[in-house]
This record gives C-alpha cells, sequence and structure tokens, in this order.
C-alpha cells in the first residue's frame, strides 16, 4: 500500500506539472483509488486485509451501479470481481503480462465500446498499471528470474 501511495503521489505530480490533470481533488483522489486497486489487485487471490478491502470497495461500486440501472456496467465489475478468486496465489496475477492485461479495461471499455474520449480515461488506466507495476516491483517479482 505505502508503494502504491508513492506510486500515485508522483503519477499525480506528474500529470499536475505536465498540465494533464485537472487541478481538483476528486480526481486526484480517483487517481489514488485507482493505483491502490492496481496494487491490491495481484493478492487479492488470498485471503487478506487487501481482498476484504477490494472486495468491499466492489460491492459498494456494483451496488451503485445497479442502483442507477446501470446493469451493463455493473456485469462488467462482477465479472472482474469473480476472476481472481478461482486462481492459485502467485498465479496469473503475479505476471508481467497480467500487469498490462488488468488496467486495460480501463480504457478498451469505454473507448471502444461507447465511442468516449481516450483522454479522459488515460490517467486512471496509468494509475493502475503504476499500482500494480509498483506491487510487484516490491515482491521481487520484476527483478527476479525463475528457472525452470
Amino acid at each position: 500500500m505505502a508503494g502504491a501511495l508513492c506510486a500515485a503521489a508522483l503519477l499525480g505530480a506528474g500529470l499536475w506539472f505536465l498540465g494533464l490533470l485537472p487541478r481538483d481533488w476528486l480526481t486526484l483522489a480517483g487517481l489514488i483509488g485507482f493505483c491502490l486497486a492496481g496494487a491490491l489487485f495481484p493478492d487479492i487471490d488470498t485471503k487478506s486485509k487487501g481482498q476484504y478491502l477490494f472486495y468491499a470497495v466492489l460491492l459498494v461500486v456494483d451496488l451503485g451501479l445497479l442502483w442507477q440501472r446501470s446493469y451493463e456496467w455493473a456485469a462488467y465489475v462482477g465479472l472482474a470481481a469473480i476472476i481472481p478468486g478461482v486462481t492459485p496465489h502467485r498465479g496469473w496475477t503475479h505476471s508481467v503480462w497480467a500487469m498490462l492485461l488488468v488496467p486495460a479495461p480501463i480504457l478498451v471499455v469505454p473507448v471502444f465500446l461507447y465511442g468516449r474520449d481516450f483522454g479522459d480515461f488515460l490517467p486512471y488506466a496509468l494509475a493502475c498499471w503504476l499500482g500494480y507495476f509498483s506491487h510487484l516491483l516490491l515482491d521481487g517479482e520484476l527483478l527476479s528470474r525463475k528457472r525452470g
């Protein structure tokens, strides 16, 4: 979590100074949330406080989507919540390809399915990728070479 908070701070500062981030606290909170979610994701396949927090947030988001009758988005959130629960710990969630693939729907779904602007979602996807990266880096997954 501390690594993800540092990564979020660096991303927020970088986007802020480049003029790519609206200067409001809600957007910064969203970036921090996506960065933390990315950092928590690799460990949601094991019983932990991070898993509890991740699923509690997903539950609130999913209930909010259902309340708003956004059933299609609620289905996406539900699907995303199920996938890690059926895999072994330190399996695919601790791989570089998962780090690149898992946050991709943040861009793919709004841009390609709904025709939304790419730039609106890029900071959130970057935050999630950076959080995921920080987790794998601090776990030593990126620097170690596994020999079979």
